[in-house]
């Protein structure tokens, strides 16, 4: 099954490969130059992404909207990471928590479009964690974003950019195992198929 997957971020792509590659999926990137519309909820900004790809497609489709919600700040940035990342820049959300408490957490939704139905399916998860003091870590390619050098995973203590290439690979594949979004696509794509 050939799936067309709208995003300009290779990681995003080996990532969803690494968890639907051996489920007889061949993952495609597709790099479309999608709007992003200003919506609150990830949910809503994946669904939009793949009902915009479908549109220039005609192909089965994907596409994903990660935001990262740090607690103390009642969410804040939310779905708006990009912004607050050429706005405040990393230092400035280390600076917004320095004093308080350190729980964030990153949530991802994947959406799958092909036509059959009026909207696409929304698949939703959640990575808790721990925003570090400072940035720690070496950025590599798999990293989906500059936030890897201060969030430390739920039961971890190095940020994911301190992880070495194995672990994190280690870390992402029993993440995958869980209750990811690739997971729950696969299992409700197993029945919508069927």
């Amino acid at each position: 099954m050939k799936l067309f997957y709208a995003t300009t971020n290779t990681a995003k792509v080996e990532s969803l490969k690494a968890a639907l590659g051996s489920e007889g999926f061949e993952i495609v990137q597709q790099p479309l130059s999608i709007p992003e519309p200003r919506l609150d909820r990830v949910e809503d900004i994946a669904r939009f992404k793949a009902m915009f790809a479908y549109q220039e497609l005609k192909q089965p489709v994907v596409a994903l909207d990660a935001g990262f919600f740090i607690h103390i700040l009642n969410g804040f940035p939310r779905s708006f990471v990009n912004f607050a990342l050429e706005t405040v820049k990393v230092e400035g959300m280390l600076q917004l928590v320095a004093a308080g408490e350190r729980t964030a957490e990153f949530r991802h939704s994947l959406a799958y479009h092909d036509g059959r139905d009026d909207t696409p399916a929304v698949f939703t998860d959640t990575v808790k964690g721990t925003i570090a003091q400072e940035p720690r870590g070496t950025l590599r390619s798999y990293h989906w974003s500059v936030l890897s050098a201060i969030f430390i995973p739920e039961g971890e203590t190095k940020t994911l950019a301190e992880f070495s290439e194995d672990e994190y690979h280690a870390w992402h594949t029993q993440r995958l195992s869980g209750n990811s979004y690739a997971k729950q696509f696969l299992a409700w794509y197993r029945t919508y198929r069927s």
